[in-house]
């Protein structure tokens, strides 16, 4: 059976749809509309017989065929990304689109300050960001690569150092320490309101504290559990509780004077920002040229 060129464009929606798991985002990823996008396959299907996908309203998923058909084709057209990257690398200005995953925290220290210029120098090359505290696997999702810090970087990726180690410190407001009370160790504050933390993973993080050979793990007691550090930063400069975060979250607000560190001695060093990807890809030359740039402007210092 012979192939057209609609063919081939929609191998790669149907692509898309299998890494996205969803018409919605594999539209926004594709830039085209989820009906468009539904109506490919749809065709696709009924050109050569066989259902591809299984449909509901709240789910897709690959069928038997389906996944033979994407493992048969992935290898292809990834070989067909690299050829174009390959092309790419001999224009007078780089182009293209990069698609990263990275948590709150990493967008903000290490892509907000460096952006801007990324932008004023490539101007032909996109940036699709996601900004995403869960651990999602990048490669299935389609992105070029992702930002974690380095404990919970996946195995078997490609990986970068972005950052130096950061440090880990408990901060509150100096209304909040007026009304409850100063922390002298960490025991204390098992008799503190504090923001329990939400891992990527579903996980409820314990604080961990060190102070020379002396390590602590405290299982914080709070009445809030977040995810997300903006809204810990303001709940802690409201009063309403103590943060545990990294000393560049919270850098601005002790600055200020809106926030007060406490248990400095007892700070806990935790990992740095890494980038990672795929080893089984080439590296994008938009990747490439973010990654120098973040290293020549070392947002964390690094």
């Amino acid at each position: 059976m012979k192939f057209s060129r609609s063919d081939l464009a929609d191998f790669a929606y149907f692509l898309a749809i299998a890494r996205n798991r969803s018409f919605r985002r594999a539209s926004l990823e594709l830039g085209i509309s989820a009906s468009a996008l539904s109506h490919a396959l749809k065709g696709l299907e009924d050109r050569h017989g066989v259902r591809l996908l299984n449909r509901t309203n709240r789910s897709v998923t690959l069928t038997t065929a389906g996944e033979a058909f994407r493992d048969a084709i992935s290898e292809h057209f990834d070989a067909i990304d690299h050829a174009a990257e390959v092309l790419n690398r001999f224009r007078d200005a780089p182009a293209g689109r990069i698609r990263l995953n990275v948590p709150e925290d990493a967008a903000e220290q290490i892509l907000a300050p460096v952006l801007p210029t990324f932008v004023e120098r490539y101007p032909d090359i996109e940036i699709d960001l996601s900004i995403d505290n869960r651990m999602v696997d990048v490669i299935e999702q389609g992105f070029d690569a992702g930002i974690r810090y380095g404990g919970t970087v996946p195995e078997n990726m490609i990986v970068q150092r972005l950052s130096p180690p950061l440090r880990w410190v408990v901060a509150g407001s100096p209304a909040y320490f007026e009304r409850f009370g100063v922390p002298q160790v960490p025991q204390d504050l098992m008799r503190h309101r504090c923001m329990k933390i939400r891992l990527g993973n579903d996980r409820i993080y314990h604080w961990e504290f060190e102070k020379g050979e002396e390590s602590e793990v405290i299982a914080v007691p709070g009445p809030i559990t977040i995810g997300n550090s903006q809204i810990g930063l303001h709940m802690a400069r409201s009063g309403a509780a103590l943060i545990y975060a990294t000393e560049p979250t919270i850098a601005q607000d002790v600055a200020s004077g809106r926030l007060r560190v406490v248990l400095d001695e007892w700070g806990s060093m935790g990992g740095a920002f890494h980038v990672y990807y795929s080893s089984r890809r080439q590296l994008p030359s938009g990747l490439r040229l973010l990654i120098d740039l973040i290293r020549e402007m070392r947002p964390l210092g690094f």
